[in-house]
């Protein structure tokens, strides 16, 4: 596949250096600064353009990575989707959802491959982690019941993600890491020394899961050393993954589970890169319409939207509570219905008034009643089509129309539960 590069963002780069290590990809374009790494790498046989115009005017571009800057990223996220062309993204996208609903909701017309770039969850150490929230060949639980999951991050630098840059709020690392592990996320409070997320100060993320059990995240700038680590608690068993260099650096796990089987596993420095080449792919020959096994954008929509609560949650001293409702066509017809009924009986009830000055009124209430009865034969008569979605959830905004599992997403109603801290 054909591909151009916007950006010099450093997960951009290694994902267009896996794809073209790869051979099964060629980088056409590379709309970025000079760089030596880069030249060695990538320069080969690409063209180096600064109009992203003239990159999308190419028909022969059949994907596009946005690994611009903070500044730019969303203009050309929106710009690259319209072009009805594939795309990868590095997250985050934006610093707030907004963005990623509309760009969710282009893609839904385009019917492409639109995939975030999350490495963290896609590193072989988490995804064996997450083997043991999984049950074993009897069916059993390999940790029992869940009930824990931990995770901190250190750095000698800053944790937050783009902290420091004019005009953007800093993100949280980590939220693909913990969806990927304990599923959806039920509500989220963050705990910092002010009332905004400030780069270098600690803090401290805990919530509840939707399907049980809670998680508890700590943020720790400016350490002596990085390291990374993941605890995953049962009723019967608990597991350790530790980075002591940082992801992606060596990785050891250690653990028992439920039957009292010790394990201890260990890797190199492994670089998820390959594994995301393989999704992307995944991604782009999905068929339209039916969403991918791996990365998709709501993944994306997920992790802003929690970035969102945790901004809310520190500003305002709450838990914030999320919710997901199902969209399906069923529910779609339902509310429909409901809407219709509810204009219709206002009609009856406006007909039988006005029957006392115009009789002939009076005669339209029957086949009302009819052309409503009829449309609930709908439901026989078109047959439905086999897909369902979640919706997202975050608060305050009126949700765009319907959300797709192809990736597109529509906003979440979330509610704000009082607590004390």
């Amino acid at each position: 596949m054909r591909f151009a590069l916007l950006g010099n963002h450093v997960d951009g780069l290694e994902l267009a250096a896996a794809m073209v290590a790869s051979g099964r990809h060629q980088l056409l374009y590379h709309a970025a600064p000079a760089d030596s790494v880069f030249r060695e790498r990538l320069r080969a046989g690409t063209r180096q353009v600064h109009d992203l115009e003239e990159i999308l005017a190419d028909p022969d571009v059949e994907m596009v990575l946005v690994a611009s800057g903070p500044a730019n990223r969303a203009a050309h996220l929106r710009r690259a989707v319209q072009s009805e062309r594939h795309v990868v993204c590095v997250h985050p996208s934006g610093d707030t959802p907004d963005a990623a609903y509309e760009v969710g909701m282009i893609q839904q017309d385009t019917r492409l491959a639109l995939v975030p770039l999350l490495p963290a969850a896609s590193h072989p150490a988490v995804r064996r982690l997450g083997e043991f929230l999984s049950r074993d060949r009897v069916g059993a639980p390999v940790l029992g019941e869940f009930l824990l999951l931990e995770i901190e991050f250190w750095s000698t630098g800053e944790v937050l993600l783009e902290a420091g840059v004019a005009g953007r709020r800093p993100c949280l690392p980590g939220w693909d890491v913990l969806r990927g592990l304990g599923g959806e996320v039920a509500e989220v409070s963050l705990l910092a020394s002010g009332e905004e997320i400030e780069p270098g100060t600690p803090l401290l993320a805990t919530g509840r899961f939707e399907r049980g059990g809670v998680f508890q995240i700590s943020f720790l700038p400016h350490r002596p050393e990085p390291r990374w680590r993941l605890r995953l608690v049962g009723t019967t068993g608990q597991v350790e993954l530790l980075f002591p260099l940082g992801e992606p650096g060596p990785a050891f796990l250690t653990g028992r589970d439920a039957a009292g089987e010790l394990h201890e596993e260990a890797w190199d420095t492994e670089a998820p890169w390959p594994a995301l080449v393989e999704q992307v792919e995944e991604a782009v020959a999905a068929a339209p319409g039916r969403p991918p096994s791996g990365l998709s954008w709501q993944d994306e929509v997920r992790c802003l939207e929690l970035d969102d609560a945790a901004r809310r949650s520190v500003h305002r001293r709450r838990t914030i509570l999320l919710e997901y409702p199902e969209s399906s066509e069923e529910v779609s017809f339902k509310g429909t219905m409901t809407l219709v009924g509810c204009g219709m009986l206002w009609g009856i009830i406006l007909l039988v008034i006005l029957s006392r000055w115009v009789p002939w009124l009076g005669w339209a209430v029957g086949p009302l009643l009819g052309l409503f009865l009829l449309l609930q034969l709908l439901r026989w008569v078109i047959p439905p089509q086999e897909t369902a979605n979640v919706a997202p959830a975050s608060g305050g905004r009126e949700p765009p129309d319907g959300a797709d599992e192809s990736g597109g997403s529509r906003p979440p109603l979330a509610r704000e539960k009082e607590g004390l801290r």
